[in-house]
């Protein structure tokens, strides 16, 4: 305050002056600090990238080889199911042969379909590698042989996937399910696939000459290496897989026993990405592996290495980029204090459009004009279609709705829940048969002066309208905002829409038009409250049996009070909510249509004043 009455003129400084200065000033200071915190915050961001490379190469890796096998599992799982309810019939080989080699054809990924019998014999359908179908109807028809050790399975068990089998076609990872006839086995199919192709799936993972990918078993064997046919980083390129890794000579894989752990990879060890510093052959590597389990009795390691070369040119460019920033740096101070000029000039009109879109005041939001700088201009057409876009969905999404929900947190509040409300549900007496001698835009005409008072009604006494279903209306109390008084707020506007809608009956009357009759269900109960849809058609509703009970109540109206300008029912759960002394008689017990129970219910006075409960709602909702 001293400041300002000393020196007056500070009051006065121009908008563009201070923005334009303040930016240069800021770029100025800021030069110093970039400079120096460049590289170690380059460095930290390399291995942020590092860490989501491991993350996507590992479960890139994870996502191929689950998707080979699991797709293999669920073709097993839909033969089984042919042969459980005998749409294959064991007892004809040729048949069986004959089916197998359809959904071997079928199938790119299955190599063999094997049929063990209960006498241990096997039979079935082997793939060559140039695409020919073998049926054989003993193991050893096989060019290569076949060499299947029968997993442990129970009747009722899933697919269970047994040990690796190797022979001169190559490796081969196997899956067998019981076959069954009443619930007791009578013979297992068994499927396996090449480790060839999954190999080649991995393989394509491979990032070039610096980088190696790799699945190793439980047991040490190593079924897959991107590099098998020429080691970057040594050992006998003319060793094929599987073997040890020890036999393999990859000196990278040998020394994993005695790798040592970044730190710096939190993030991926946080989601079971072990990742490990290597020398080899004079060399630093990084590697990446992670347990995958489901495929074998023990799990299978995926993963990838690369040089740590790679990390340090990324350094060394990172560390020469800081010169160049330097000359940028210099740039950006005078383009700032020209830019801050340009820019600053609409920002006061910004801030108070923003101010009105704020407060949802779409109606008082002058659209902002043009401008020649192309990003004040892109601000301007952003900021004037999304003003369009709210006043559009604000013609469908309540504005009272949309308030609460963004007071409350449209996450919490939105989220469906079940909970105790009271809802009403209206509708126009005979309106078909009005709207019969009214054209299409009269009869929308009509609707929506009826709906204005309705909705008038509701958002006064802070109810939710939920929907409009034709001529009728359905609307809440109790959500999203909590409140104990829902059912004495629902009366209230039951006996408000009487008393607006008797109004403009008149008024309809004195202009020689056709009056209008309603009719008003009121219940209180459980129901389901929040988001309800799917994918982006998502609708803020209510769902239960509460719901249909108010809607029955509503159409009781036409046999309870068929004469009644307005009538209004309400179900003894609402009534009980009431204070002592509400204006309602009793109407009877009535069986409701798809209710297996009674429901007791009430009619209230239509002229009732609803200014008369508020005191005790309030009351009530202090409680």
């Amino acid at each position: 305050m001293a400041a300002r009455l000393r020196f007056p003129w500070l009051r006065q400084v121009p908008l563009t002056r201070i923005v334009s200065l303040g930016f240069g000033l800021l770029v100025g200071v800021a030069v110093s600090l970039v400079l120096f915190m460049m590289v170690q915050a380059n460095i930290q961001n390399t291995f942020s990238l590092l860490n989501d490379k491991a993350i996507l190469i590992i479960q890139s890796m994870e996502r191929q080889v689950r998707g080979y096998l699991d797709q293999m599992e669920e073709a097993v799982v839909a033969l089984k199911v042919l042969f459980d309810e005998g749409q294959i019939d064991l007892g004809n080989k040729d048949s069986v042969l004959a089916d197998l080699s359809a959904a071997l054809a079928a199938n790119s990924r299955i190599t063999v379909l094997l049929i063990t019998d209960a006498g241990g014999e096997t039979y079935g359908v082997y793939k060559a590698p140039n695409g020919k179908l073998w049926p054989f109807k003993r193991a050893s028809e096989v060019p290569g042989g076949i060499q299947h050790a029968m997993p442990e399975t129970m009747p009722s068990s899933r697919p269970v996937w047994g040990p690796l089998v190797s022979n001169e076609s190559g490796v081969f990872a196997n899956v067998t399910v019981p076959i069954l006839r009443r619930g007791d086995p009578v013979a297992y199919l068994t499927a396996a696939t090449s480790m060839t192709s999954l190999g080649d799936a991995v393989r394509a993972l491979d990032e070039g000459p610096d980088a190696t990918t790799f699945i190793i078993t439980g047991e040490g064997e190593l079924i897959v290496h991107s590099d098998q046919h020429l080691l970057l980083t040594g050992g006998s390129p003319d060793r094929q897989v599987p073997s040890s890794v020890a036999e393999f000579g990859d000196p990278v894989l040998s020394g994993i026993p005695t790798g040592a752990h970044f730190s710096t990879f939190q993030k991926a060890a946080d989601l079971g990405i072990e990742v490990l510093g290597i020398e080899a052959s004079g060399e630093e590597f990084i590697l990446m592996r992670v347990p995958i389990t489901g495929y074998s009795a023990t799990p299978w390691i995926i993963g990838q290495y690369f040089r740590g070369t790679s990390v340090s040119r990324e350094i060394r460019r990172l560390s020469g980029s800081a010169v160049v920033g330097f000359g940028a740096m210099v740039v950006a101070v005078l383009l700032a204090i020209w830019l801050g000029r340009r820019v600053s000039r609409p920002l006061r009109d910004i801030a108070e459009q923003a101010e009105h879109v704020g407060r949802l005041a779409l109606d008082d939001v002058t659209p902002l004009p043009r401008s020649r700088v192309k990003e004040v201009d892109q601000v301007a057409l952003a900021f004037n279609a999304m003003v369009i876009g709210l006043k559009a969905m604000n013609t469908y999404v309540p504005r009272s709705l949309f308030r609460k929900l963004m007071r409350l947190g449209i996450d919490r509040a939105a989220m469906a829940r079940e909970a105790e409300l009271t809802m009403l549900f209206s509708d126009i007496v005979g309106f078909t048969a009005v709207s019969e001698h009214m054209s299409a835009a009269e009869t929308a005409e009509l609707l929506n002066e009826h709906f204005a008072l309705l909705v008038e009604a509701v958002e006064s006494e802070g109810g939710t309208v939920d929907k409009f279903i034709g001529d009728g209306m359905l609307a809440f109390w109790g959500a999203p905002d909590a409140r104990a008084d829902h059912a004495v707020a629902a009366v209230r506007t039951s006996q408000r829409i009487s008393h607006a809608v008797k109004a403009w009956n008149q008024q309809q009357i004195a202009a020689g038009r056709p009056a209008m009759h309603l009719r008003i269900g009121l219940h209180s109960g459980a129901v389901v409250v929040g988001n309800v849809g799917a994918l982006d058609r998502w609708n803020y509703t209510i769902v239960g049996d509460a719901v249909n009970v108010c809607e029955r109540l509503q159409s009781l109206g036409r046999e309870v009070a068929p004469l009644d300008e307005v009538v209004i029912l309400a179900s003894e759960d609402t009534i009980n909510r009431l204070p002592p002394g509400c204006a309602c008689a009793p109407v009877g017990t009535h069986r409701l249509r798809g209710r297996t129970g009674d429901v007791e219910v009430w009619k209230l006075d239509a002229d009732g004043d609803p200014d008369l409960l508020r005191a005790v709602g309030g009351q009530v909702a202090a409680e």
